[in-house]
């Protein structure tokens, strides 16, 4: 490490959502930088006009901020390179490709796409690789006069050099050679006056001191052409640091948004979509697929993980500090984080892992506070009021500790919304219904215990479970047959936590209510 001072940075795009990959790579950045005492900056590659627009852009701004990640410099918090969008950079882009001009690093070229593509296919032909002939350049004032009495415009092109080998040394992946005679004269600025990536990036690295660039390693073919502006502007090069690849499950292809429907076909990944879904449907959210998918951060900010979870999952996705450790607060990879130690191979996406990691902090947390992570969603599904009355505290209290890890997400609470629907509202399942309460023995199970419900009744958890042990071995019934019938007639549903916990949180009264909904139930059916 050099004395200069470390800044780094990530330039996603305002594509609507932010890819996993994204966030890790942030997340990497980030460390990196807090690490060092540095400066973690966003910067913003808006170029494309079509999704150029700030409801694209929010998904990540909310979604660096809900994982902790907060620039120092960037949108909404200026700093002393504004502005941090590149489409608010043109004058900076524009004296870059005259001084690139100016030294020969880039001409002017008149050739049609027409004409680029019969080289191209000339090339082809005779098995070579294609390279263009510079044919229609232009250097000089009389050559730009020429083509353009022909009607001709120009495009700017890096004029590569064709010949020798340029070596980086990356920081993860060692000493890295690229052949020139590979390199093409790529185009920097398109006829109607925009700016590619290869040069707005290259400029923004050096006009804003860049010292480390943490990127994704589909970013490593275009080091040369980035390399080449920078030293022909004159700027320090930056020391470069290529990650691999977040992959899919049992992969080592990107993971992408767009394959949702074949991961789908995977049980983890099905898992943790059909608990999304749940949770949305009992939410009534209108599903943006470009948002609700397990490829991007949002969806798991709206299903109520926890942040530091997934930190602390995507931490390890190309990075271990030993081969045991697997648990870091943010402060714990801030200490221990080393690019020496991200490993080269593609990490594949392991939804099951995630969930584990999810459950354990989850588990973690004092029931005040898993309270507080629940209530925003049954307020949300209109089920409790806000403020939410002290009583209802304690009920969701009792729920949450009955639940244990049942509750993996903050918006699971929501499958134990039966609990505050009024008894009449309760909803039964029609096949549960029809197996545990529907038959006449059920039928008189639930009466008796019923009737066992005396106002003076000590209503604790043992006294209900001592009930259910006496009324199954008075009738020669399996205990888990009575359990089922008051579970049905309780909750509407044949699964769920400890009967006696679900009689206890909703009380006496309550219970008896429903067993007598339930009985009604099956009468009419």
């Amino acid at each position: 490490m050099s004395n200069e001072p470390v800044r780094v940075r990530i330039a996603p795009s305002p594509t609507g959502a932010m890819h996993l990959g994204l966030a890790r790579t942030a997340l990497y950045n980030y460390l990196f930088a807090r690490q060092h005492q540095g400066v973690f900056i966003l910067r913003i590659d808006d170029t494309d006009q079509v999704r150029n627009q700030a409801e694209m852009l929010d998904p990540i701004l909310n979604g660096l901020r809900w994982l902790g990640l907060d620039w120092d410099e960037g949108p909404q918090k200026g700093g002393p390179y504004e502005p941090y969008y590149q489409s608010q950079r043109t004058s900076v882009y524009q004296a870059a490709v005259a001084k690139l001009i100016a030294v020969g690093a880039a001409y002017l070229d008149y050739a049609t796409p027409e004409e680029i593509a019969a080289e191209r296919e000339q090339a082809r032909q005779r098995g070579e690789t294609f390279r263009y002939s510079r044919r229609w350049m232009a250097e000089t004032p009389q050559q730009r006069a020429q083509f353009e009495a022909q009607g001709r415009k120009p495009v700017v092109r890096l004029k590569m050099p064709q010949t020798g080998t340029m070596v980086i040394e990356d920081l993860i992946r060692g000493r890295v050679e690229f052949d020139l005679a590979l390199e093409q004269d790529h185009i920097v600025q398109r006829q109607d006056g925009t700016f590619l990536y290869h040069l707005t990036s290259a400029v923004d690295d050096g006009e804003m001191k860049i010292s480390h660039i943490i990127r994704a390693e589909e970013h490593l073919s275009n080091t040369p052409r980035q390399v080449f502006i920078l030293q022909a502007l004159g700027y320090p090069l930056p020391r470069f640091a290529h990650l691999p690849f977040v992959a899919e499950p049992g992969s080592k292809n990107k993971l992408s948004k767009r394959r949702l429907k074949e991961y789908l076909k995977r049980a983890e990944f099905k898992e943790l979509m059909t608990k999304g879904e749940a949770i949305a449907r009992h939410l009534n959210l209108t599903i943006n697929p470009d948002l609700f998918n397990p490829v991007v951060v949002d969806f798991y900010q709206k299903m109520g993980f926890l942040p530091e979870a997934l930190l602390n999952y995507l931490a390890l996705l190309g990075w271990a500090l030993d081969d045991h450790t697997e648990y870091f607060t943010k402060d714990d990879l801030i200490r221990s984080f080393s690019l020496e130690k991200v490993n080269r191979a593609p990490a594949s996406f392991d939804p099951q892992k995630l969930l584990a990691f999810q459950v354990h902090y989850m588990m973690q947390l004092p029931v005040e506070k898993r309270v507080e992570l629940v209530l925003p969603y049954l307020t949300k599904a209109g089920l409790v009021k806000t403020p939410a009355a002290p009583e209802i505290q304690e009920m969701v209290a009792a729920i949450v500790q009955a639940a244990g890890d049942r509750i993996k997400v903050a918006g699971d609470i929501l499958e134990y919304g039966y609990f505050f629907v009024p008894d009449e509202q309760l909803v039964f399942d029609p096949k549960a219904l029809e197996r545990w309460v529907a038959p006449e023995g059920q039928r008189s199970l639930l009466a008796e215990f019923a009737a066992a419900l005396t106002n003076d009744l000590n209503f604790t958890k043992p006294v209900i479970e001592s009930l259910v042990a006496q009324l199954a071995a008075a009738t020669n019934t399996k205990p888990m047959a009575v359990s089922q019938a008051l579970r049905v007639a309780l909750t509407g549903k044949d699964y769920g936590f400890a009967i006696a916990d679900c009689a206890v949180i909703l009380g006496k009264k309550r219970v008896r209510n429903r067993i007598r909904q339930a009985l009604n139930a099956v009468q009419k059916v």
